[in-house]
């Protein structure tokens, strides 16, 4: 009896050793997996967070070669059992920057969701063109330059926002967006309209009708002064001078719309054959304001128009001195005799 009790004891304490071991094995994976799943799975070699794009089609599998360049994976086989778990199949696509120490959890509900990480796009003054516009805003983009070239374009869809394809690049004031690399030509128009509003408030708007012009109206000639000079302290000046022939019905005579029209932004000097271009872009020939900005002017040159002072000043001429400023003018004479002395200079350089 005795040895009975003792045999009983013997393979009960073994079993509950065995048993023991076994919880403490099953305790361990499942640690291990809560590790993995809700703490760490991805270490970042370098410990900096890294973002990648997903296009439409992504495997889970494609999206871990990606991230392999980048962090070390504690198990691919724990993400993918932990995908199947979640009922995760393929990643909604956009661009997603990930954390240096990364979950799986994290990682597979942000790509099952579509949880993206906002990116930045920018553009400045320097853009002339629809062309040039299309490429560098969809350059940081998953649309193609050429799908967004064909809504810049597109009269019938640019109704709704007031525009056509001569005003579209006004939707586009140059700055600093943060929008989804996936965003739609669609979205990003919308974007874009509410940034038009939201700059355009009340005060720019009675500003532009006090000076008997529209928002887009404003914005063209913001664009001609942009083209004028590099001298920002003679910009609002250059927008009075502007304004005044605006109100007077005089030509314009900007030379900046004549290399628009022309079409070559290289041009240094306009020359008299320049002049001749038959373009409703030539304010030489043509009277009143282009049908559209010759560049995206920046915010700082519509407020210069806005905020003009007020002037005499009708005409203006490259300073002899050659110093990067120009003589203003309110009177023909005098602008011819700054014009003689400007070309006085020049001929002696030659």
């Amino acid at each position: 009896m005795k040895e009975k009790r003792l045999k009983k004891r013997y393979f009960l304490r073994l079993f509950l050793a065995i048993l023991s071991i076994m919880m403490l094995g099953i305790a361990g994976i499942a640690m291990k997996h809560y590790y993995r799943l809700e703490i760490s799975n991805f270490e970042s070699k370098d410990g900096e967070a890294h973002g990648y794009h997903i296009y439409p089609g992504t495997s889970i599998e494609q999206v871990l070669v990606m991230m392999e360049e980048d962090y070390d994976i504690g198990s691919r086989q724990d993400v993918m059992l932990h995908a199947r778990l979640l009922h995760f199949n393929y990643p909604e696509p956009g661009y997603y920057e990930f954390e240096s120490q990364l979950g799986n959890r994290s990682l597979i509900e942000r790509l099952k969701i579509g949880d993206q990480t906002p990116i930045r796009i920018t553009w400045n003054n320097a853009i002339r063109t629809r062309e040039q516009l299309a490429g560098q805003v969809s350059s940081n983009l998953m649309m193609d330059s050429v799908t967004l070239l064909q809504y810049l374009e597109d009269e019938a869809f640019l109704e709704q926002y007031g525009m056509n394809k001569e005003t579209s690049r006004c939707l586009f004031i140059p700055n600093t967006y943060e929008v989804y690399w996936t965003i739609t030509p669609e979205q990003l128009f919308e974007r874009m309209d509410r940034e038009f509003n939201t700059f355009w408030n009340l005060d720019r708007r009675d500003k532009a009708e006090a000076e008997g012009l529209t928002p887009v109206e404003v914005m063209i000639l913001a664009s001609i002064i942009e083209g004028e000079s590099r001298n920002k302290q003679e910009l609002p000046i250059i927008a009075s001078l502007y304004l005044n022939r605006v109100h007077k019905g005089m030509l314009l005579q900007a030379c900046p719309t004549v290399i628009y029209a022309v079409g070559d932004f290289k041009i240094r000097r306009v020359l008299y054959s320049h002049l001749k271009t038959d373009s409703p872009y030539n304010t030489y020939i043509y009277r009143g304001l282009p049908p559209g900005p010759i560049r995206c002017p920046s915010p700082q040159a519509i407020d210069y128009v806005l905020n003009a002072p007020k002037t005499n000043y009708l005409y203006m001429c490259a300073n002899p001195e050659l110093n990067g400023t120009h003589i203003f003018s309110s009177s023909f004479n005098a602008h011819i005799n700054a014009a003689n002395e400007y070309h006085a200079m020049m001929d002696t350089l030659r």
